[in-house]
């Protein structure tokens, strides 16, 4: 190990323990091994969550200022910074409008992209999906809760349903727990298509609150709900995308790139 290279893995962070070590640790643990010669500094964006972790288990995580801080007390002047965000939305512009002050101060510094930043990327994420889900028959149906921004240069979720459909998949469709275009894409395919079965599963790194309760809850305006109510089964397929190695292998490109350039 290099003593003054660094890597910082910045996630939002989650208090669902056993997905934070199924999604964002198997992120984490790939990108030990990979850039064995950086240390390695956990950071998480969410006060919020950080507090709770802090109170509830005692464990104390960083937030992204407090990991630079250390990485450079600790000698380190080569940093790599890794966020596991999916889009370069709100959440990721206050991550590096927060962080440049700190940034230049380190000699050399590398920074990856969101995963879904290009329709390129989309088209990629899309293959791996049904790829992912490749069992599922014609005559049922894939749905996907992205989480929704309202600050993209890209139409990324209606981009997402239009490379499905010319991959062949219009079985598949994604919608968004917060902003547009909401859960309608997937109730509006399954009026279309009146599938025997559909499988939700979140389009988020991490199965935690969003996926748990906005998808998969008990309340009647959750998805499994509202879709339900339209004489379909409905399975829940409680993983998030950070489970995925094919998902996990795309953020390892980025950081490739990353240094590349």
């Amino acid at each position: 190990m290099s003593e003054n290279k660094a890597l910082v893995v910045i996630s939002f962070g989650t208090s669902y323990k056993d997905t934070c070590e199924k999604t964002i640790g198997a992120i984490e643990n790939d990108f030990k091994n990979t850039f064995s010669d950086r240390k390695f500094y956990r950071a998480w964006t969410s006060g919020f969550i950080r507090k709770k972790m802090l109170e509830r288990d005692g464990e104390k995580i960083l937030s992204p200022e407090e990991a630079l801080r250390l990485a450079k007390e600790e000698g380190c002047e080569d940093i790599l910074i890794q966020p596991t965000h999916l889009l370069a939305g709100e959440e990721f512009g206050k991550i590096l409008s927060a962080l440049e002050p700190q940034l230049k101060s380190f000699d050399a510094v590398h920074i990856s992209r969101p995963l879904l930043e290009t329709e390129d990327d989309i088209k990629e994420m899309a293959e791996k999906l049904t790829e992912i889900f490749k069992d599922i028959k014609d005559d049922e149906m894939a749905a996907f809760m992205g989480h929704g921004s309202n600050s993209l240069k890209l139409p990324v979720y209606e981009l997402f349903n239009e490379t499905f459909k010319a991959q062949g998949h219009e079985n598949f469709c994604v919608g968004t727990v917060e902003f547009e275009p909401g859960i309608d894409p997937a109730l509006e395919k399954v009026k279309e298509r009146k599938p025997k079965k559909v499988y939700l599963s979140p389009m988020l790194v991490v199965a935690g609150d969003h996926a748990n309760n906005d998808m998969a809850g008990d309340e009647p305006d959750s998805w499994k709900n509202q879709i339900s109510a339209l004489g379909t089964e409905v399975e829940c397929v409680l993983k998030g995308l950070g489970e995925y190695p094919e998902i996990r292998g795309m953020y390892l490109e980025r950081a490739k790139d990353a240094l590349e350039k």
